[in-house]
């Protein structure tokens, strides 16, 4: 089984089978009994810091145990399910600050979710590193693929005595373990329903037992039993019926025969042609009966417009790992934000010693990094886990000698995937798309001339002065910085310049002149009805790139709402890519779609010159196609505990449903609050949205644990385009504050997207 959401229901059935053995998958695995066994290998935190410790995955499976040397803390572990990937060789700052090239095969680092410190280690020789890296990644891969681990870890922490049996005491902690507050009573019914031998414990199949009556759905059940009308089955008709009028797809029965053949678990069903409820459930629980469509997970919308025709995943000061004052600059920051298919980073240059350029938030005391180290982790990462290009916008104040060593290095590293003259043999009238610039990076900086002096052997000048205004977002207005011409001539694409109003830019930019906008400027012309400035905007950003990023006041690293600068069709909104908040959510949820590619075309109004389109004052037009939005919140599945500290701490869920999009289709719904069931909670509650710029829309999910005497606390969220949202009844996964997804965790919901009356 191979889906964050796995059905409980039918993984259980192994339950008694697995209590006491290793997870499905991974039975006498080989490299699970590598890491079960553990082995010695050097901790690595600086040139003089480097121990030996011993590491093992527990029998657990799930969390992996390393001595440590302080008295005060004898072992420590850390689980399988914090670690986001694992890279081979000296891949991260510490490793090639404080090793030798020379080790290069013996190293290896962890790199955790979330700000957790890498882990830097080297094994005894390369067939050892390989092997721990290995091993590794194919546990973490099984583990976030099975839910129902998840479960039977809770059941081994619960048997005290670890005799592989439960009795009714250990039966009450595991409740509480899997977030299910039960009162004694219920508690000892179940427990006497499932002792079948009466010896006051249970064990194999009544433990099977208990997990059946404990993970029963009760809206599976009425959904399914209302169409299996053949034999207690869903024939192949039947499942056709409900996919056609439940989840108002339009299926063939060739469809419905695919999804038997897929996901039926029954063999003699399954010759039938027949679905069975186990079979049905797992249908919900993979893509085709996710809320998201999986159309929409591939690249799937034209990629061959205008460059300036697409939202563009977009970081601000992106070398920071914290806040904006005093926290550290990293090489890690800009991998991160790379590998999250971000395509607009951020690199604010200054003189460093020894002639050599650095990246820090100037004026603070963050960390330095050295200019030559970012773009080297750039070429490496640029395109892991997209295609599409990236734009690396420069903020220049270095010296002209150390402006040279730039160029130098931006050529010599990135080497052909550098942008470095315009394509064709003539000057351009309009941006390249994002296929054609498939692998390649280009230059957001100030440039000493205009494009087309490429082409009319204007292009001698060495070097000159320009303003540095619209580069620095804290800098005095009007400040002069020489710029060279090496650094100059890579500016191909993105020439910054400072913005003088719209009917200038018009009249005097090229498509290839941007400007930068602090966000209290950006939010003024994009908000402001009645004067045209937002039709303005998005006529401008029509034709020219426009980049929005934070108030200089946000010295915490927190974040804008980038949701009406894209109403107006900015395509460069630059976030605090390291802070987890919900205008980050929103922008994952922007960019969850088209492969997470980090590109979204904008919709055809916002493309097209003769659109008179306004966001804050809505006319009839193409972009008006209102639909009225109906959603019952179901259910929830296996939502963790907040507060893992307090061991009798159950959480009290709710469930808030969101759409962002134009100002009239702002709008929030809420469920009531279901007191100590974080386990199966049912709402039941129906919502209706009135929507009228569906193309804009966004859908954001939040679940929250009620309290009465503070905030309430996040418990997990997921945002997507409503476009992109499928009818009938679906599960909606659920992701961590930081976007991470909770392997377990999901909502189960009815969504019905209809054209107004």
């Amino acid at each position: 089984v191979n889906c964050p959401l796995c059905s409980l229901h039918l993984l259980i059935k192994l339950v008694f089978l697995c209590f006491v053995t290793t997870p499905v998958g991974l039975e006498g695995d080989a490299d699970l009994q590598f890491l079960l066994i553990g082995g010695e290998l050097v901790k690595i935190r600086s040139s003089s810091w480097k121990k030996n410790r011993f590491y093992k995955l527990q029998e657990d499976c799930r969390t992996l145990w390393h001595e440590s040397k302080k008295t005060f803390r004898r072992n420590q572990t850390f689980s399988i399910d914090d670690i986001e990937s694992v890279r081979k060789g000296r891949q991260s700052e510490g490793l090639k600050k404080h090793t030798d090239p020379s080790v290069e095969e013996q190293c290896f680092s962890i790199i955790f979710k979330g700000r957790k410190k890498n882990l830097d280690l080297m094994a005894v020789n390369a067939e050892e590193a390989n092997r721990w890296v290995s091993s590794l990644e194919k546990v973490k891969t099984t583990i976030s693929n099975l839910s129902h681990h998840w479960i039977i870890n809770c059941m081994r922490k619960a048997d005290k005595n670890e005799d592989n049996k439960m009795t009714l005491k250990e039966l009450k902690h595991f409740l509480r373990q899997i977030n299910v507050e039960v009162d004694d009573t219920y508690a000892e019914e179940i427990f006497k329903k499932c002792d079948k031998s009466n010896s006051g414990s249970l064990e194999g199949a009544e433990i099977k037992h208990f997990y059946d009556l404990l993970t029963h759905r009760e809206e599976i059940d009425v959904i399914y039993n209302k169409y299996a009308q053949t034999q207690g089955q869903m024939s192949l008709r039947d499942l056709l019926n409900f996919l056609l009028n439940e989840q108002r797809e339009q299926a063939t029965a060739e469809d419905a025969s695919k999804l038997i053949e897929k996901y039926e678990v029954d063999e003699t069903a399954k010759q039938k042609k027949h679905m069975t409820k186990d079979g049905f459930l797992m249908y919900l629980h993979h893509e085709e009966g996710s809320i998201l469509n999986p159309a929409h997970i591939p690249v799937y919308q034209d990629m061959s417009q205008p460059l300036n025709h697409y939202y563009i995943s977009s970081s601000h000061n992106t070398y920071l790992m914290e806040d904006q004052l005093k926290g550290p600059s990293s090489t890690e920051a800009y991998i991160k934000a790379l590998t999250k298919s971000c395509r607009c980073v951020e690199l604010d240059c200054w003189d460093g010693a020894n002639g050599e350029p650095v990246i820090y938030h100037g004026y603070t005391i963050t960390s330095k990094v050295l200019f030559r180290d970012v773009i080297k982790a750039i070429k490496d990462y640029a395109f892991k886990t997209s295609d599409y290009p990236v734009i690396l916008s420069l903020e220049n104040h270095c010296s002209v000698e150390q402006q040279k060593l730039m160029a130098h290095y931006l050529i010599s590293i990135l080497g052909d995937a550098l942008v470095t003259k315009p394509f064709g043999d003539t000057m351009p009238t309009n941006f390249p798309s994002p296929e054609e610039l498939k692998g390649k990076i280009l230059i957001k900086g100030k440039r000493l001339n205009k494009l087309d002096a490429i082409f009319n052997n204007n292009n001698t000048i060495e070097e000159g002065t320009v303003s540095e205004e619209d580069e620095a977002a804290d800098c005095e207005n009007g400040q002069k910085i020489k710029l060279a011409k090496q650094l100059s001539d890579i500016v191909i694409y993105c020439k910054s310049v400072h913005f003088s109003g719209f009917e200038h830019a018009k009249d005097s930019h090229g498509f290839y002149e941007m400007s930068s906008f602090k966000e209290s400027k950006a939010f003024n012309l994009a908000e402001t009805s009645g004067n045209l400035a937002s039709t303005a905007y998005i006529h401008h950003n029509m034709d020219k790139l426009s980049r929005i990023y934070p108030a200089g006041s946000r010295t915490n690293s927190s974040n804008y709402n980038p949701v009406p600068m894209w109403n107006v069709g900015c395509q460069i909104v630059a976030l605090n890519f390291q802070t987890p908040s919900k205008e980050m959510h929103l922008n994952q949820g922007r960019f969850l779609t088209n492969g997470t590619c980090g590109y979204i075309l904008k919709p055809e109004f916002q493309r097209s010159l003769s659109s008179q389109f306004d966001p804050n004052t809505l006319t009839q037009g193409p972009w008006m196609k209102r639909k009225t939005f109906y959603i019952m919140v179901i259910s929830g599945q296996q939502l963790p505990k907040i507060n893992k500290d307090k061991h009798k701490s159950i959480v009290d869920p709710l469930v808030r449903v969101e759409i962002y999009g134009v100002p009239a289709d702002n709008a929030s719904k809420e469920t009531h609050h279901i007191e100590n069931n974080g386990f199966n909670p049912m709402w039941n509650e129906n919502f209706q949205f009135d929507i009228h710029v569906p193309e804009l829309a966004m859908l954001r999910f939040v679940v929250e644990d009620y309290d009465t005497t503070s905030p309430n606390d996040l418990i997990g969220q997921y945002c997507l385009p409503l476009t992109s949202v499928q009818n009938g009844y679906r599960h909606v996964p659920l992701l961590t504050k930081r976007g991470d997804v909770i392997c377990s965790a999901g909502l189960f919901v009815h969504l019905m997207l209809l054209d107004a009356q």
